[in-house]
């Protein structure tokens, strides 16, 4: 209990001379070119006063001067002893040091990059003391419009489209390949139960190729896309042999160990397979299913697509109403807020990466995408990350939406952290507050978008991955899994230079 006492006891004092500091400082904001801003800040010479008055008084106790005991030197022989600017000179590092921080806070600046400072004379006793600095800051654009967003929406409740869709997805799973007619011809969308004998250059036989009934389907990555060319067309007991050069690019799981070499291949057609989905009966749905009959399956249907829903709609508005915001900014955004954005994003993509135990080749090739793709992913990522903050933050300037200490502190609360207002001081103190401000102003900001769009409902099915329902499950609410592919990709850049 004494140690929390004396920590409140701290936060008491700490607020006590953030009043006094704040009395006594003012601070004045001069906008210059290239998004940088000049700021100049005057200490009253009370303030300075004090602040001279302790060093006097720390000096005196820190060092020993001959004749004096600690803590009794006088001012004449501290100045004699550590030279005449040196209680001048400290107060005055003191001063901007805490200067900069408070303001950072009181003009509300997003400050870009390191500060250059400037001050003509040090601290004197009965003067107050001024100071400047000038610093890039965060660029404000405005918006064409502030006219309320208009977004499409699916609605709440579950179509009957969108439960024949996932009723057609249930239907998929439960799928049998039957034999066709013997005439039956090989085309793009069949499937056919394949005789393979594949040999290397040398006439050995490649055994993750050859099978005597493989269940072939073109276009699936299985083998080629020269294999499946070669084999259109076929029908029951035909024969074709033929041979392929593996492309060193080849993506084929089977044909991959072999890129760069010549495969022969012999295929015969055992038969060609057509795909024959159940029918969608009360008996299929009790037995198969485990439903009571077809109206029963429709209804816990309808009640999981309601359930995602509720997950996964609001996410899907913010984005909308995000995106819509985006084509409202004017000019392009700075490339330096795209390449800070870019790190901040493949900082995060490694950390997960790393928690996953996966290394970057292995996610690419899991994603089927290349290293082009996965740079491209990232800026793509990274421009619409920044084009959306500084629409958020045109809209909340236009709608003085603003982020109260108040709501800074709760950010605190929210993260656990064990005492937040000492927390908050803390980072007020090494002026990093801003960065909260930003992240309360823009949730705000959203908030009000979203609450103002104009929404329009579509017909159409909502997009999200389709759960598979069963009747042990189909009552408890299955989280809708919202892909996010773009979050992870320019992790090349920083991987090429690590190299």
């Amino acid at each position: 209990m004494r140690a929390v006492r004396f920590a409140r006891l701290g936060i008491l004092t700490r607020r006590i001379e953030e009043t006094r500091w704040r009395t006594s400082v003012k601070t004045n904001k001069e906008a210059l070119e290239d998004n940088r801003v000049k700021v100049t800040v005057t200490v009253g010479a009370e303030e300075v006063d004090k602040r001279i008055n302790k060093t006097y008084r720390d000096f005196a106790g820190r060092y020993n001067f001959p004749g004096f005991r600690k803590g009794k030197a006088p001012r004449k022989v501290i100045d004699n002893a550590l030279g005449a600017e040196a209680v001048a000179a400290t107060v005055s590092e003191g001063l901007v040091n805490e200067g900069y921080p408070f303001a950072i806070e009181a003009e509300q600046l997003f400050p870009m990059g390191q500060p250059t400072f400037s001050a003509d004379e040090v601290a004197k006793q009965g003067q107050p003391y001024e100071f400047s600095f000038e610093v890039e800051v965060k660029p404000e654009y405005e918006l064409t419009s502030y006219e309320p967003v208009e977004i499409e929406m699916p609605a709440a409740g579950a179509s009957e489209a969108e439960i024949d869709e996932q009723l057609e997805t249930m239907r998929g799973h439960y799928v049998e390949f039957v034999d066709a007619s013997a005439s039956k011809k090989m085309k793009e969308d069949n499937y056919a139960d394949l005789k393979i004998v594949a040999t290397d250059e040398t006439g050995k036989p490649v055994e993750t190729v050859s099978s005597d009934s493989r269940l072939y389907a073109p276009a699936t990555g299985m083998l080629s896309a020269a294999f499946d060319e070669q084999i259109m067309g076929i029908k029951k007991g035909d024969t074709r042999e033929f041979e392929l050069l593996v492309p060193v690019t080849e993506d084929s799981v089977l044909l991959q160990p072999l890129a760069g070499q010549k495969v022969k291949f012999e295929v015969t057609c055992n038969v060609v397979k057509k795909k024959e989905l159940p029918e969608v009966t009360d008996e299929w749905a009790k037995e198969t299913m485990g439903f009571e009959d077809v109206a029963d399956m429709r209804t816990r249907i309808a009640q999981s697509i309601e359930v995602q829903k509720e997950g996964y709609l609001p996410r899907l508005k913010e984005n909308n109403c995000l995106q819509a915001l985006m084509t409202r900014i004017e000019g392009e955004v700075p490339g330096a807020l795209v390449e800070q954005q870019q790190a901040n994003l493949l900082q995060e993509f490694f950390g997960q990466l790393q928690g996953a135990g996966m290394t970057l080749d292995g996610y690419l090739k899991m994603q089927n995408i290349t290293s082009d793709q996965f740079k491209e992913d990232i800026k793509a990522q990274a421009t619409d990350e920044v084009k959306s903050g500084l629409a958020l933050d045109a809209w909340a300037r236009h709608n003085n939406i603003t982020a109260t200490d108040e709501d800074v502190l709760g950010e605190f609360v929210k993260a656990g952290v064990p005492e937040p207002e000492a927390m908050m001081e803390q980072w007020r103190e090494e002026g990093r507050l801003y960065l909260i401000r930003e992240g309360v102003i823009r949730g705000k900001a959203v908030n009000n978008v979203m609450d103002c769009a104009v929404v329009t409902e579509t017909s159409e099915p909502a997009k999200d991955p389709a759960v598979e329902i069963s009747a042990d499950d189909a009552k408890e609410a299955e989280e809708a899994a919202v892909a996010v592919t773009d979050e992870v990709a320019e992790a090349v850049e920083a991987a090429e230079e690590a190299k």
